[in-house]
């Protein structure tokens, strides 16, 4: 086991966290700047008015790209699983 196959395999790792963090971040503050732009122009000093729409977004998001989320994961761990003898031989 090489250090370029250990950076390799954390490369891939940290390749499928950034894809799963930014699919939920991204609408969160999307929504996020929209409602704060509507909180500037009502004057309305509200913190609950942003967290509760971010919840539900991220919610909706976990609910429609949940599935490919879980499978996008499962495959790598999978795959990882699978190399564990080549990796070792």
């Amino acid at each position: 086991m090489t250090p370029e196959l250990i950076v390799n395999i954390g490369q891939n790792a940290l390749w499928h966290l950034t894809i799963l963090l930014v699919l939920l971040l991204v609408p969160a503050l999307i929504v996020g700047v929209l409602i704060s732009m509507f909180q500037a122009a009502t004057q309305i000093n509200e913190m609950t008015l942003s967290f509760i729409p971010k919840l539900l977004i991220t919610l909706l998001v976990m609910v429609f790209a949940g599935p490919w989320m879980v499978n996008l994961m499962t495959d790598f761990t999978l795959r990882l699983f699978m190399e564990i003898p080549d990796l070792i031989g």
